[in-house]
């Protein structure tokens, strides 16, 4: 309804009516709202919104969006936007616009300002530092309660966060007060009388991801990134955690699925991107499984004996394939939050033997209960049953050691997901199924 009311007010130009309706929205909801406009149209309705409103609205916006905007904006629009926006989402936006479009970003900045992205630039990818914001409030342990306060007043609106101020001497960090312990402490009480010296910080080379872990396990709403000399050179907000945890839950969904992650939406993904994502996996995994094929053509004798072994191999793979999933799956998640590591590894193959053992005993019987029913053989039912019991502690303990030992080789512990494990069970089930088989009936 919002949309069709701000259509409405385009196509009939009543500008002032739709920078009310644009100014009084969300700006989560306001930068999803403009992808449904053309770019013409999107170009007008982002000239609308206020001043203070439109740098925080452009940083939600998708990537093709803001180059459309930049290219059809003038210098000092374009100053005007990026002075009012925090060094790290200005860091972000940079890294992933084309050289022109960055030109024209960098050409409107200060010298100062292009100094301090340029060493944002500079840090790895995956680290703290790159997604570290350099705008934080300092104090001086010798400051009073007043002194701090009227600091933050003074500068608090150029600063990302005032909930926490950090107490540096010499560029060393030396402590944080929050905003709490300053309004509940009287106006003469000394800053260094009310630090918390006790901190948790990272350093500027800290993989990001163990940084958003921080986050979650200590409820934080920032944390300060010191460099190699314990100096103060910035902090990692909550907001920035955030992105890096979905993130990381998406490129981990991507792998578990047997595709390469790919940071595009997905009606932003060309067809032949979407394919050239998948299709590797698909290949390997296809390959793999004519490994299940041969096995099955090495056995090809004992069908014509007894064709009614054929029947099971789909259930029987199927079982073993899910089981495994269900193992590999819960294992990611663990590790994902830490709650499991690779000295873990023999407890867990313990824990998951019993389950196997349990579940397996029950599928046998209920499966033999069938068999006997309907095929009135006993040595069939005995097979499946085996053969059931077999697969599931085979894929049970498969399903858990992989992702473990893939996390302590430096691998993404996602790539040991449903796919990969499904095809090594399959086979390892069919080559159990026919070894008993053998044995059971003489073929």
């Amino acid at each position: 309804m919002r949309e069709e009311n701000i259509r409405a007010l385009l196509m009939r130009r009543e500008y002032p009516a739709l920078k009310v309706v644009l100014n009084s929205m969300n700006n989560v909801d306001l930068a999803s709202l403009l992808e449904n406009f053309t770019e013409k149209e999107y170009t007008i309705l982002f000239r609308l919104i206020q001043k203070e409103k439109a740098a925080e609205v452009f940083t939600e916006m998708s990537s093709p969006m803001q180059e459309t905007l930049i290219n059809a904006f003038t210098r000092s629009e374009i100053k005007e936007l990026f002075d009012d926006m925090y060094m790290d989402d200005t860091v972000d936006i940079i890294e992933e616009m084309p050289a022109n479009v960055v030109e024209q970003i960098l050409d409107v900045t200060d010298r100062e300002t292009r100094q301090i992205i340029n060493r944002l630039l500079k840090y790895p990818e995956d680290s703290a530092g790159s997604i570290m914001t350099v705008e934080y409030v300092d104090l001086k342990k010798n400051m009073t309660v007043e002194q701090a306060l009227k600091k933050i007043k003074r500068v608090g609106i150029d600063q990302e966060t005032i909930y926490t101020c950090y107490v540096i001497e010499q560029k060393r960090l030396l402590g944080i007060v929050t905003a709490k312990s300053l309004l509940l402490n009287e106006s003469n009480v000394l800053i260094k009388d009310i630090m918390e010296t006790n901190l948790i910080y990272v350093n500027t080379h800290e993989d990001k991801e163990n940084v958003s872990k921080l986050f979650h396990k200590y409820g934080l709403l920032a944390i300060p990134v010191v460099d190699f000399e314990h100096c103060m050179v910035g902090i990692v907000t909550f907001d920035d955690a955030m992105e890096v945890w979905q993130d990381e839950v998406e490129e981990d969904m991507s792998i578990m699925a047997a595709m390469q992650p790919n940071e595009e939406s997905y009606f932003g993904t060309s067809v032949i991107s979407h394919a050239k994502h998948r299709i590797l996996w698909l290949l390997f995994l296809m390959l793999s499984a004519t490994i299940t094929g041969a096995i099955i053509t090495k056995y090809e004798n004992a069908f014509q004996t007894l064709p009614l072994l054929v029947s099971f191999i789909p259930m029987l793979m199927d079982t073993g394939g899910n089981c495994g999933s269900q193992s590999s799956t819960l294992i990611i998640r663990g590790i994902a939050v830490d709650e499991i590591r690779f000295h873990d590894l023999f407890k867990v193959i313990f824990k998951e033997f019993r389950v196997a053992v349990l579940v397996g005993f029950v599928l046998a019987a209920v499966n033999g209960l069938r068999i006997m029913l309907i095929y009135h053989s006993l040595r069939m039912a005995v097979l499946i049953g085996l053969s059931l019991i077999a697969t599931i502690i085979l894929a049970k303990i498969v399903g858990c050691c992989l992702p473990l030992l893939a996390k302590k080789i430096g691998l993404d512990p996602a790539i040991m997901a449903a796919p990969l494990i499904t095809t090594l069970v399959d086979t390892c089930s069919i080559l159990i199924y026919f070894n008993i088989a053998t044995h059971l009936f003489s073929l």
